[in-house]
């Protein structure tokens, strides 16, 4: 059940009451409501002022300052890395260089070891074959074949002999013909002397063993008997003792 005797929020005593309320009182509540000055104009000033800075901290002009100074520092980064690399191609270069050189050193003396151990061994071959050749020279100057067989012996030899001087001249080999040329020491091994006044002294008059050569070099020293000078004979004693007397 409602109470009916206690007055309603709408009953005309409520209204009479709030209507009754000392004007002072309200008076007082704007008064205090209003002793809030705020400052409309000053706080949309700092609010602009604080909106600005942070667009000029980020804006373009900003930014762009900054760009030379980090431009500067890259291109210096580039340019150090770049004499860098120059500086290690160069070294490259020079190693490339020296290696070249080296190597193409190492070819021309391996090339000339090998030309002069292959000379050296035909040298020492054809050295051992040359006692042969010389066999075969003394059997075609002592040898007179009689019959038509010893002369068949004796073509069929020479044949052999021929071949074999064929073999050694495609090889380089060449013989000497000392007789009748000056002695020379760097050819000719002197292994007689003999006095004579038909030859100059130091000619070479005799071939005794045939000498050789392989290309430039001497294959083997032609043993030859040499013109010396003749001795005085009695006649030219007594005729140099009656000039001196």
């Amino acid at each position: 059940m409602v109470d009916e005797s206690r007055p309603t929020e709408t009953s005309p005593e409520n209204i009479n009451m709030a209507e009754e309320k000392p004007v002072d009182e309200v008076e007082e509540l704007r008064v205090e409501d209003g002793a809030v000055d705020i400052d409309v104009e000053s706080a949309f000033m700092e609010s602009t002022v604080e909106e600005l800075t942070q667009e000029t901290d980020g804006s373009p002009e900003a930014t762009s300052s900054s760009e030379p100074a980090a431009n500067d520092a890259g291109m210096a980064s580039l340019q150090s890395e770049v004499n860098a690399l120059k500086a290690q191609l160069e070294d490259r270069t020079s190693q490339y260089m020296r290696i070249a050189a080296d190597f193409e050193n190492y070819r021309r003396r391996n090339s000339k070891e090998r030309d002069e151990q292959e000379v050296q061994i035909k040298r020492t071959t054809i050295t051992e074959l040359l006692p042969v050749i010389d066999n075969f020279e003394r059997a075609r100057a002592q040898i007179k074949p009689q019959t038509e067989a010893e002369m068949t012996i004796h073509k069929s030899y020479q044949s052999v002999y021929k071949q074999l001087v064929d073999c050694l001249k495609r090889l380089g080999v060449s013989a000497m013909r000392a007789e009748g040329q000056e002695f020379d020491p760097n050819l000719h091994e002197a292994v007689m002397r003999q006095p004579t006044a038909e030859h100059a002294e130091g000619t070479v008059m005799e071939e005794l063993v045939r000498g050789y050569m392989i290309g430039d070099r001497v294959l083997r020293h032609a043993m030859v008997k040499v013109a010396a000078e003749p001795e005085p004979t009695n006649d030219d004693a007594s005729n140099e003792a009656t000039a001196e007397s």
